[in-house]
């Protein structure tokens, strides 16, 4: 996998920034007392549904996404719970027993393994320390939980994947203002945006959004970076960009109101009630800046069961429980490979593992796309074996660490059986 290092904030001196900041237990939890607050009438769906969704070119050989099983219920109170077959269940205790006793190399912890296949909670395994009651930071899989608001959007009429991304700084007569929904989703706004050159923390941007001169307003530092590119052309991973397609949904909400000037209440409400509600997520707690910015890209905490939600709600094709969350077409597109040059294994702020062997499964299946982030997170969703994984831990080195988890999940998916 030599596009590793660009799945988030990856490098050991990063790390050492990142825990001085946080400190360590707040990487595997929020601030206390954080809850998902109650629900607000002011985000509910709209009346009427809008225009069927425009989305664009979609890759014509996509597995179709799985149905729900009939007799298995959703998951919205609690996980069904299953088995896997005695031969996959010993090869995944197998696999997880071994990487669990990596903790001291470039692995590290391996803090969490989760199976949902069929719909049913079929393994379940936490390190020590851990249970199903911990809330754990996304990291960079924020930015898929992003891409699915985005989506929302979209479905309600209130942008388009063709709407501007522009903050309102950005003057009528700036190119940045080319910069589209559609192009932001597959990394590529043109922004000169370095989050590649871990070598240097202080040079890299996501790390000085986060943590330095851009904490107080992440999408402030991001729109003062000037354009590089021509808008599409040239793939970029970028922190900033997700932030830049959150301020855009929050604008897209409505102008703000006296008593909520930032908007930030409105646009909490209106990730609760539209996404983390409706599909039982309700252990998860999102982080916001001082300006009132969603911390869109990297931090938000749930429990692995709740990410596995968001990843079955994707399997699902965006519909739970008979309830469409995301607009129809939404999940072929995001799981559609960009074609940006540099883009070769990304699709709508989802990666992907495509027959390039460019992926996290270079053996497959190659229909696997799957929310990543810094430190070893993942939620694999793999419609051709009906299933979703979450791993959840702190890796220690991107590159051979990355290198080491790819291999542990390629033998944990092949030990799955195909749906009967």
């Amino acid at each position: 996998m030599r596009r590793t290092l660009a799945a988030g904030l990856a490098t050991a001196a990063l790390t050492a920034v990142l825990a001085a900041a946080l400190g360590t237990a707040s990487l595997a939890s929020p601030p206390a007392g954080r809850q998902t607050p109650a629900a607000s009438p002011a985000a509910a769906a709209p009346a009427q549904s809008p225009a069927p969704l425009q989305v664009g070119p979609i890759a014509e050989d996509l597995v179709p996404l799985p149905s729900q099983p009939a007799g298995v219920a959703w998951p919205t109170q609690e996980w069904p719970r299953g088995e896997l077959p005695a031969d996959a269940r010993a090869a995944v205790e197998a696999e997880v027993a071994r990487v669990s006793g990596l903790a001291e190399g470039p692995l590290g912890e391996t803090r969490t393994v989760l199976i949902v296949q069929g719909g049913r909670l079929v393994y379940e395994h936490y390190g020590a320390g851990f249970d199903a009651l911990d809330r754990q930071v996304s990291w960079s899989m924020a930015k898929s939980v992003t891409a699915a608001l985005a989506g929302i959007a979209v479905g309600d009429g209130a942008l388009t994947l063709d709407s501007p991304v522009a903050p309102p700084v950005w003057r009528d007569s700036d190119p940045r203002r080319a910069i589209t929904l559609r192009q932001a989703l597959h990394m590529a706004d043109g922004l000169a945006w370095n989050e590649i050159d871990y070598g240097d923390v202080l040079q890299n941007d996501a790390a000085k959004m986060l943590f330095g001169e851009g904490r107080e307003d992440i999408v402030a530092y991001v729109a003062r970076k000037r354009g590089r590119h021509e808008p599409g052309k040239v793939w970029n991973y970028s922190s900033g960009t997700t932030n830049l397609i959150s301020a855009a949904v929050s604008r897209a909400l409505g102008p703000r109101a006296l008593g909520d000037p930032t908007g930030r209440e409105r646009y909490l409400n209106f990730l609760t009630d539209r996404l983390l509600r409706p599909i039982g997520m309700t252990r998860t707690s999102p982080e916001f800046d001082a300006a009132g910015n969603l911390y869109a890209s990297s931090l938000i905490y749930a429990t692995a069961q709740d990410w596995a939600r968001f990843g079955y709600l994707h399997l699902r094709d965006g519909v739970w429980d008979g309830q469409r969350i995301l607009p129809a077409g939404w999940v072929d597109f995001v799981r559609t490979p960009a074609t940006a040059e540099g883009a070769l294994e990304y699709g709508g702020h989802w990666w992907l593992s495509p027959a390039n062997q460019e992926g996290t499964l270079p053996d497959g299946p190659y229909d696997t796309f799957e929310a990543r982030g810094y430190q070893g997170q993942r939620i694999l969703v793999i419609p051709s074996k009906d299933a979703v994984i979450v791993r959840l831990g702190l890796m220690r080195d991107e590159g051979a660490g990355g290198a080491e988890l790819s291999r542990s999940l390629q033998t944990i998916v092949s030990a799955l059986p195909d749906p009967s």
